[in-house]
């Protein structure tokens, strides 16, 4: 095949990527007022390692950052070491890493140049809203003890939504779960988090709601300092988790939430209560029931056999007369008092049926789930394994059924069974 380029003048020679890159880095350290130069801006995210001190001096206004590192040998020279949220000024040269082709400040020196800006905004955001009440632990909601429908709010691709999904299935099976994508980060991420919110609200079923992020650096957490979502957490109508996951610092939606934890895994734990321990306390109170039987049947027996040594020492007559009419007391208080425990005992056991039978696997099956299983009786929980023209046996809530593979789909990422999409 051949190309023409009549209106291109093609050179005899063209640069390497390391000829290209020399050349750059020679204008960048060879320029004598980058090879020691004064710059000033906010600290946005730092982490210390054996190698030294790297981190992010950013322009809040200017939308603009550069990567700076200060050597271990150099820390122990530094007047101030940068915190994330400080505004300083350093002192430092030009430094461009060929293999990776992007440059960073050698930094020399640190001094305090007074309060970060994005500190400081939120320092006022947080005062003003505090003023309003916003914060008030009074406007805090309880959560709901056994939630049948619960709503999640984070990206996608976050890590966070697989730990709150396998958290959830692992505490409370059957539960109904409501996945309302959103950005959480960048710009569009306090719009994308109003929005998921209220698309919450409006589908009606959720009783609880989790919004979460798997942690990040400090620039990468500001949506959660928005005002905007501050506010459409503390409006929200349902009862709201926050699980950011950080733990350095509280964000302004941590302190609107009605609850916060500090990973989205305890947010999920803070959510649902675990099944294992519903048993415990169906057992703990059927003991209790059977201790307090017993405890009324003792009684009662000894009552009655008080009443049988009086009657012992009283003449005949009198005894037969004053003893029907005790008796007759008697019957009625006891079938009282047994009607009012066995109606209490039926209702406390309806409502333990009710709730082992929504999480019973055949009530499961009656609401349109079904178990696929192998030949050999294996359950089929993936389609790894599986190959054409294999016969399969499906068990539905009402009979089963044999089939054989025709086609094998590949598996929707980030998708569980039991999530529905908003």
């Amino acid at each position: 095949m051949t190309f023409y380029l009549p209106d291109l003048l093609v050179p005899d020679t063209a640069l390497s990527v390391a000829g290209l890159t020399a050349y750059i880095q020679a204008l960048l350290e060879q320029d004598s007022q980058l090879q020691q130069i004064w710059v000033t801006g906010e600290v946005s995210s730092a982490n210390r390692y054996r190698s030294g001190l790297f981190f992010t001096l950013q322009d809040p206004d200017a939308k603009a950052a550069i990567s700076c590192v200060v050597w271990s040998s150099q820390l122990g020279k530094v007047v101030t070491l940068p915190t994330p949220g400080e505004q300083i000024i350093i002192l430092g040269r030009i430094h461009l890493h060929p293999q990776r082709g992007h440059y960073q400040l050698i930094v020399w020196q640190a001094l305090p140049a007074g309060e970060g800006l994005r500190a400081l905004r939120y320092r006022q955001l947080r005062h003003r809203l505090e003023a309003e009440g916003l914060f008030d632990p009074q406007r805090k909601r309880s959560l709901p003890s056994h939630p049948q429908t619960v709503a999640v709010i984070t990206s996608p691709r976050a890590a966070a939504w697989g730990d709150i999904q396998r958290t959830l299935k692992r505490r409370y099976p059957g539960l109904k779960v409501l996945f309302s994508p959103t950005l959480v980060q960048g710009d569009q991420a306090p719009v994308s988090i109003v929005n998921a919110i209220e698309r919450v609200e409006r589908d009606g079923r959720a009783e609880v709601l989790i919004l979460s992020r798997g942690g990040g650096a400090t620039e990468d957490m500001a949506c959660f300092n928005d005002e905007r979502v501050v506010r459409a957490i503390a409006n929200c109508a349902i009862p709201v988790i926050a699980g950011i996951g950080h733990q350095r610092d509280e964000s302004l939606a941590d302190l609107a939430a009605d609850v916060y934890a500090h990973t989205p895994t305890a947010a999920a734990e803070q959510a649902v209560p675990q099944l294992a321990d519903l048993y415990t306390q169906h057992q703990k109170r059927a003991m209790a029931l059977q201790e307090a039987a017993n405890h009324q049947f003792g009684r009662v027996e000894e009552e009655l056999r008080q009443l049988r040594d009086r009657l012992r020492r009283l003449p005949l007559e009198r005894q037969l007369q004053r003893e029907v009419g005790n008796l007759a007391w008697l019957r009625q208080e006891l079938i009282k008092g047994a009607l009012r425990q066995s109606q209490q005992a039926t209702h406390h056991c309806q409502t333990l049926q009710q709730k082992l039978a929504n999480l019973d696997p055949q009530s499961v099956l009656h609401r349109g789930y079904a178990i696929v299983r192998q030949g050999d009786g294996t359950i089929t929980r993936s389609t790894t394994g599986l190959h054409l023209g294999q016969e399969l046996s499906i068990t539905l809530g009402q009979g089963q059924l044999k089939v054989q593979v025709t086609e094998i789909l590949p598996a929707k990422p980030n998708a569980s069974e039991s999530s529905t999409v908003l």
